[in-house]
């Protein structure tokens, strides 16, 4: 039952917010109300009351991806359409200031492990230094990794040593 008054909730609500408007079931049982024209969501789920749906509201980002809920509210089933239209274009203006906030707020520095002032090496830099590994014409190799393969031939030539001088 009440399955089916959340989804005739859906579609009504969709109708009083959006002209256009997609209106579909989640896994999870709750319905769901895109409008990709204003790059926007509202989900209605069943919550912990009888008579109680919780309503969330988050952004669509580009790709048609959503983003996570960005404000929710509980609200009576019984209060009508009105009342949650209300609640649901307030949750939407949360959601719109949020993602308002995010575009002013400045971009971070791309910069190389952390230190300032230093550019990212493009991605041109990065495919020929892969390439270059690849054709052995690559870094050379690290001091660390000659004083582990002289101590490597070392032991050889020891037990190699030992082998024949004891038979």
């Amino acid at each position: 039952m009440v399955g089916a008054q959340l989804r005739d909730t859906a579609q009504e609500l969709a109708a009083v917010l959006w002209r256009e408007h997609t209106v579909y079931r989640e896994r999870s049982g709750g319905m769901v109300i895109r409008g990709e024209h204003v790059r926007r969501w509202i989900s209605l789920a069943p919550a912990g009351g009888r008579d109680e749906i919780l309503v969330r509201a988050g952004r669509i980002l580009d790709g048609g991806t959503t983003a996570p809920a960005r404000s929710e509210a509980v609200v009576p089933l019984s209060a009508g359409t009105g009342v949650l239209a209300a609640t649901c274009r307030r949750l939407l203006a949360d959601a719109a200031a949020d993602a308002a906030a995010d575009a002013a707020r400045p971009a971070p520095d791309r910069e190389a492990d952390g230190r300032p002032g230093e550019p990212r090496k493009s991605r041109k830099a990065r495919k020929a230094r892969k390439a270059a590994r690849r054709n052995g014409r690559g870094r050379h190799t690290g001091f660390g990794s000659w004083v582990i393969l002289v101590c490597v031939v070392g032991v050889i030539a020891l037990f190699a040593y030992s082998s024949a001088m004891h038979g």
